[in-house]
């Protein structure tokens, strides 16, 4: 089964982790639709940004109706605790589900963060990919602001084409976070990958219900 990782590293390990708080931020979008990803450890509830996101926002709520993230996972999680030193902090969770051969499987349009004038801050989710154009299923959320993954020059990717937002987490932020929390191993990783990210006992999503 193939995973769109999100190669980016996370930071020496000086940075504290964020006081846990509501996500109290929207897109800013009238009647923009909202997720509720159903977990093992509570709601996640994200209001997506349909006009600024289109197709990244439309991807979701087709995989979601039609229950490709039933029985899916958030797998790894991304701390200064468990990733190489030397670069700036990133802290995130990524989940959702890999398939072959379904609507999407080969990727959906690259919708830069420049164009949607989104931004990688708390709370925020995105579309994992490798390169621009790959993403599909699986998605990543913020724990903390890192607009290193925003696009443009000098950011983390050499493509500088970054990463898609299409929402923000509007509730159940310290579910996020504690999956943030869980426990990770190497052992729990693909195979060549080098950093201890993988989530000994993946998060389940049960199910991703559209409001």
């Amino acid at each position: 089964m193939k995973f769109h990782i999100l190669f980016a590293a996370a930071a020496a390990l000086t940075a504290c982790a964020p006081a846990p708080q509501a996500a109290t931020e929207t897109t800013g979008e009238a009647s923009a639709p909202r997720a509720v990803i159903v977990t093992s450890l509570g709601d996640i509830t994200v209001e997506l940004a349909e006009t600024a996101a289109p197709v990244s926002s439309a991807n979701f709520l087709a995989h979601a109706q039609a229950g490709h993230y039933d029985g899916g996972s958030f797998y790894r999680s991304v701390r200064d605790d468990n990733e190489r030193e030397g670069v700036e902090p990133m802290n995130l969770v990524q989940g959702g589900h890999s398939f072959d051969g379904l609507p999407g499987a080969d990727g959906i349009a690259h919708e830069t963060t420049e164009e949607t004038g989104l931004t990688h801050q708390r709370g925020a989710i995105s579309m994992a990919r490798d390169e621009p154009g790959t993403a599909t299923t699986e998605f990543f959320i913020m724990v903390a602001d890192y607009p290193g993954l925003d696009s443009g020059p000098g950011k983390r990717n050499p493509d500088e084409a970054g990463y898609a937002v299409f929402g923000q987490v509007v509730e159940g932020m310290d579910v996020v976070e504690a999956i943030w929390m869980s426990q990770t191993s190497l052992d729990s990783a693909p195979e060549d990958f080098q950093y201890p990210q993988f989530i000994v006992e993946p998060v389940v999503i049960e199910t991703v219900r559209v409001e």
